[in-house]
């Protein structure tokens, strides 16, 4: 085969997630490449990493990219549908790189050969692990013989996924073996290149129930090489991070930190083996004081990249596209990997497969659907809706014992991003009772349970016809920062002017709102929205008021204590959702759901102090000394080109809401506090004396 004519090679990348930017960054600090295109099926996330790179077209699709004459093509795209992208790219007669795994099957790895044998085009796969450095300098002192011959290998590793993001579920939540598709082919290729041809792979996973979108999230597995045993133990719970490969010879031990990029060496010393290991421990200690510091250095200064087995990968095949040579890891040593990985994977496949199945049976109808049951508000509504006779159903990520004894109660388990997990759980309810949202977590977090939720909530509503939903959504929807505090606050008031810069729940929120109200007006939903003010009462009271926040096991209390909160008392609240999902007045309105009752904010943390005691640590700082860290704050995000959760404009946002005017709730909702604020602060801090 021949090199490329021309001066540049012209390279596309497919696929905008997180391994695309350190492909890129390698691809960039080549003179010889040329990036003429980047697609991913979210357009939004093409086009930005396409102005970060400065690359010249972003598209939702590969074949929006034929027309700039790509002549290779990486693929980082999840692994089901690198068999398809492949076949695409070698047709159009690109040379082709596809991250690991190559592909989900044994079929479609040799459909991919295949092809690009027919073509004459090279194929290849990046093992990046096998070019990390700290890697590939434990791979040569094994080749040099200097720990003897190799006995064993053992490669252990934590990780975490990135929040589920809502829509359609993604691989890593419907697939069983997704976990070892992703980190167990590393460490089978990994072991290969250690201990020689693998054989007699042994794999069994278990399930921590902590993330209830990842089935099974602890994998071991031991493998026999040609030289030795290999063992590997990964884990998406074990913290503190950590990457490490042991290889264990008849005269030696090598020990790899991939995370610090360091290599301990422990030999066989002469004299007593006690003081063989001490001194190997001190050597290893003492050499770690001046290796940490010097890769912490290093990566700080841009002398070591991130991910640098990834982005070595890039550039290695780069070269041979250009070249036209064979890459480093080509479709043949990724197909041996896939032989061992595909029989590994089948079981915890289809025991995944069959517990997502087995959610959608067949439900009687119910009188509502309540979202959020498990959460404080959730679960007192459910138990209220109960008391009145109603057959509930529950939306719930993972069972949950209370409603299990119920026989008037259904349960549904899913997430609310997932949207057939939500239209199963409103076919059938009369009501709809969307309590739900994400109240922490990252941005995806928000993105799933308060975005996607509430549109798969709405699209829901509307195919079934269901009789009316109740929307809870929130004061934070409100300008806090800008508003002029003598106002009287009504449902009228001005919305929050910049969410982006208040934070995710604010901006989740605003939007979700919107989609409601945007529903209502143009497709006629049947739909109710509540805006209660904080939400109090027993269970509660280790939840901080407006303008307090939370920070090392204390209260921080900004500004003044003598500001109002919009308090309202948590059963209060629940006759309000249950007269919005009656009340025929109230379809198409929106109401503040407000005790007017004046309680300060000192107040309140003088009744919680009372209740909680030594436990409660309550520090008040002056809101000028609180701006000044948020200035800091920023400053430090901007250097560090990151988000940071404390700003000036939020310091500003912390001012509790008052003088409202609840006339709506009141004439047409039809309510009024009915515990009120004073007796419900009795019931959550107890009565004083």
């Amino acid at each position: 085969m021949s090199a490329l004519q021309s001066s540049k090679l012209r390279v596309a990348v497919v696929g905008a997630g997180y391994v695309a930017g350190h492909h890129l960054a390698a691809l960039k600090r080549l003179d010889f490449v040329e990036l003429v295109g980047i697609c991913d099926s979210n357009l939004a996330a093409a086009t930005a990493l396409a102005e970060r790179f400065g690359v010249a077209m972003a598209a939702s699709n590969l074949a929006e990219l034929a027309a700039q004459r790509p002549q290779a093509v990486y693929i980082l795209t999840p692994p089901a549908s690198h068999a398809a992208l492949a076949m695409q790219a070698l047709d159009m007669g690109c040379r082709v790189l596809v991250e690991k795994p190559m592909a989900d099957s044994i079929a479609e790895c040799r459909a991919m050969i295949e092809t690009a044998r027919s073509k004459g085009l090279i194929l290849g796969v990046n093992h990046s692990d096998l070019l990390d450095p700290v890697v590939m300098k434990a791979l040569a002192r094994v080749r040099a013989g200097h720990i003897g011959e190799v006995v064993s290998v053992d490669i252990l590793r934590s990780s975490e996924y990135p929040a589920y993001a809502g829509g359609p579920l993604p691989g890593q939540v419907a697939q069983g073996s997704y976990p070892f598709r992703d980190l167990g082919v590393h460490g089978l290729y990994t072991l290969e290149a250690f201990l020689g041809k693998l054989s007699d792979v042994k794999v069994s996973c278990q399930s921590s129930g902590r993330d209830p979108n990842l089935q099974f999230d602890e994998w071991q597995a031991q493998v026999r090489g040609e030289q030795g045993i290999g063992r590997m133990l990964l884990s998406w719970n074990a913290r503190p991070m950590e990457s490490r490969l042991v290889v264990r010879g008849t005269r030696g031990v090598i020990t790899a930190d991939r995370f610090l990029q360091t290599l301990h060496v422990h030999r066989v010393l002469p004299g007593p083996k006690f003081i063989g290991i001490v001194i190997n421990t001190v050597l290893s200690a003492a050499a770690d004081c001046v290796r940490v510091p010097w890769n912490v250095l290093r990566f700080a200064t841009g002398m070591l990249k991130p991910s640098p087995g990834i982005q070595k990968g890039a550039a290695d095949f780069a070269l041979a596209a250009r070249d036209n040579s064979k890459p480093p890891f080509d479709g043949e040593a990724a197909l041996r990997i896939i032989e061992l990985l595909e029989p590994a994977c089948a079981e915890p496949d289809r025991l995944r497969s069959e517990q997502i199945e087995s959610r959608y049976q067949t439900l009687a109808p119910v009188d509502a659907l309540v979202t959020g049951a498990a959460g404080f508000l959730g679960s007192k509504l459910v138990r209220a809706l109960r008391e009145r006779g109603h057959s509930v159903r529950v939306l719930l990520r993972k069972p949950n014992a209370a409603f299990a004894s119920d026989s008037g109660m259904q349960t549904v388990i899913g997430d609310l991003g997932d949207p057939r997990s939500v239209d199963h759980a409103v076919n059938g309810a009369a009501v709809v009772y969307h309590v739900g949202a994400a109240m922490k977590g990252s941005v995806r977090d928000f993105e799933a349970g308060t975005l996607w939720g509430t549109r798969n909530i709405i699209d829901a509503c509307a195919r079934h016809g269901s009789k009316r939903l109740v929307y809870v959504s929130s004061m934070s929807v409100f300008d806090h920062a800008g508003r002029d505090p003598a106002q009287t606050m009504t449902e009228s008031s001005a919305y929050e002017p910049h969410p982006d810069w208040r934070g995710a729940y604010t901006r989740t929120k605003l939007i979700a709102e919107r989609a409601v109200l945007d529903a209502i007006r143009d497709s006629a939903l049947p739909a109710v929205i509540l805006r209660p003010g904080q939400i109090f009462g027993p269970g509660a009271e280790k939840v901080t008021p407006n303008a307090v926040i939370s920070l090392a096991g204390r209260w921080v209390a900004v500004g003044p204590g003598d500001m109002s909160l919009p308090l309202v008392f948590v059963r209060d609240v629940i006759d309000a959702l249950l007269l919005a999902g009656e009340n025929p007045q109230a379809i198409g309105k929106v109401f503040n759901i407000v005790d007017t009752t004046q309680v300060t904010q000192q107040e309140y943390l003088d009744r919680a102090k009372e209740k909680l005691g030594d436990e409660l640590k309550v520090v008040r700082v002056p809101t000028g000394l609180f701006m000044c860290l948020g200035w800091g704050v920023e400053l430090l995000g901007k250097l560090l080109k990151r988000d940071v959760p404390l700003t000036r404009y939020r310091v500003r946002s912390l001012r509790p809401l008052a003088n409202f005017n609840v006339s709506a709730a009141r004439d047409v909702l039809g309510w009024k506090p009915r515990v009120g604020v004073a007796r419900g602060l009795d019931e959550t801090f107890g009565r004083r004396s």
